[in-house]
């Protein structure tokens, strides 16, 4: 057993790979479970008593040296592999990573925010949670009007007189721009709404709207009228003709629907616009006197118009999506498709 662990120790000493598969069938021979070096241990077990100290220690040496001899082979294999392949080109571009693309009523919203400041409007914003005063009392709806109907509110606390709700248009912020803004106002309120309603291909629960409003003194519904008829054939093109219908609305009087001329079929008729030529992209009227005085404005003196538009909708038409529900599913394949969309 001396003159083999010798021989063994020797062999340890002079080993040389070439190869990191070599190194690993050299150390399986020796320090495997059958190598040779384990096979030694486990005949040393039946060594004579007086034996075991001295082969022992001389084992112990040679798988030290094994070990040791293993790994000086693997470092001097890894730096022949680094020294021996490619270099990186740190001036070869990178891997080029997939990039996103805006939403839908993003680009819409930044469209319309887009022409109306063109028009001299300021962008204003409030809270989506909101209280029953700004959202309704305040736009001429009071308690128990059958107008509240028209809207079904997600209401976040319940009991007092001024109850926290989910707010159903960005018409509160038309009301607290009356509160603060010096006159003349000139504004729009780009925002999310909410309103209790089963979701299918032409509603959801949530949706966006931009509403305008613009207060001055001598303001009529002429003015109105120009300010609708700008932005449709900045929206959709300079041919775009509109059609105003008589409506209601709590908080306009008069009140309005608007319609513009089918951008699809140019007014010949086609399944877009059901072939009627027209289709209707938003409400719109002149600031209700009731509404003027309970934000502290003069309405003997000063009056306005408001407008409102659903961003979702004007998507559709601008696209001719067939489903409200595509936007708020977060299907890439959906959103691509606008990746090349231009802007106003």
């Amino acid at each position: 057993m001396k003159e083999e662990i010798e021989q063994l120790l020797s062999r340890v000493n002079d080993l040389k790979c070439s190869s990191a598969k070599e190194i690993e069938e050299a150390r399986v021979a020796l320090l495997g479970k059958k190598g040779e070096i384990t096979r030694l241990f486990d005949e040393f077990r039946t060594c004579a008593p007086e034996m075991k100290r001295e082969f022992g220690r001389k084992l112990n040496e040679l798988k030290q040296a094994a070990i040791a001899k293993i790994d000086e082979l693997r470092q001097g294999a890894s730096s022949e592999n680094v020294q021996e392949g490619p270099l990186e080109d740190l001036s070869m571009p990178g891997n080029p990573l997939p990039l996103g693309s805006r939403h839908p009523v993003s680009i819409v919203r930044q469209q319309i925010v887009d022409i109306f400041r063109k028009f001299g409007y300021d962008v204003a914003e409030g809270p989506e949670i909101e209280d029953d005063y700004h959202v309704f009392e305040a736009l001429n709806f009071p308690p128990n009007h059958p107008a509240r109907d028209m809207q079904d509110t997600f209401f976040v606390s319940v009991g007092h007189p001024n109850p926290l709700l989910l707010r159903t248009h960005t018409s509160s912020v038309q009301v607290r721009s009356m509160e603060s803004m010096k006159l003349p106002i000139r504004v729009i309120c780009p925002g999310r709404v909410f309103r209790n309603e089963a979701i299918s291909a032409r509603a959801h629960c949530i949706f966006h709207q931009v509403e305008g409003l613009y207060i001055d003194e001598d303001v009529t519904f002429a003015d109105l009228k120009q300010a609708i008829l700008l932005f449709a054939r900045e929206m959709f093109g300079p041919d775009t003709a509109i059609r105003m219908r008589p409506s209601y609305f709590p908080f306009t009087e008069p009140s309005s629907e608007v319609d513009v001329s089918c951008n699809i079929c140019h007014g010949k008729g086609c399944n877009i616009c059901k072939g009627t030529g027209w289709l209707e992209i938003l409400g719109c009227g002149m600031v209700d006197p009731n509404v003027l005085e309970a934000s502290g404005i003069d309405s003997k003196k000063y009056s306005g118009f408001a407008f409102g538009m659903g961003l979702e909708r004007i998507a559709m038409l601008k696209w001719q999506v067939n489903d409200l529900r595509h936007y708020f599913e977060n299907d890439l394949r959906f959103l691509s498709e606008f990746d090349t969309a231009v802007e106003v």
